[in-house]
């Protein structure tokens, strides 16, 4: 009758986020905490984009009391904040010679391209995500 819908994963450790956002698809991580009132309404939110935009973007959960490391690194002064990791665009830099990448390995790195704190309208992080490469399930 009723069916479970899956929910954004949590992770437990800041090499969890490392390791996301290097797979070259944007991470949209919400820090949070669970006694916070804002907190519990944009997780119904981080769920549903976590649904439709199943495996072309990850939409992940990190609870700051358990993870001090990944709230100090992403300067997380409340919750909820919301982080979105994807790798940047490569640019010819001009320290580079003969127009090769500057990025080693032909590994492009991950940088922050936005963050919000408090209440965030779906409509919006939908659109970063779209912004950054990801694609919504049909």
């Amino acid at each position: 009758m009723f069916k479970k819908h899956p929910k954004a994963p949590k992770v437990e450790s800041l090499r969890e986020i490392d390791a996301l956002a290097s797979s070259g698809k944007p991470v949209l991580v919400d820090f949070y905490q669970p006694s916070c009132a804002p907190c519990q309404v944009m997780d119904g939110i981080m769920n549903e984009l976590s649904r439709e935009f199943g495996e072309s973007a990850h939409v992940i959960k990190a609870d700051i009391t358990r993870m001090p490391d990944a709230a100090h690194r992403f300067n997380v002064r409340s919750t909820p904040t919301m982080v979105l990791l994807s790798t940047s665009a490569s640019k010819k830099s001009k320290k580079t010679r003969n127009g090769r990448s500057a990025a080693v390995g032909g590994v492009r790195p991950v940088t922050q391209r936005w963050r919000a704190s408090g209440l965030v309208q779906k409509d919006f992080l939908t659109k970063m995500l779209e912004s950054n490469g990801a694609q919504k399930v049909s």
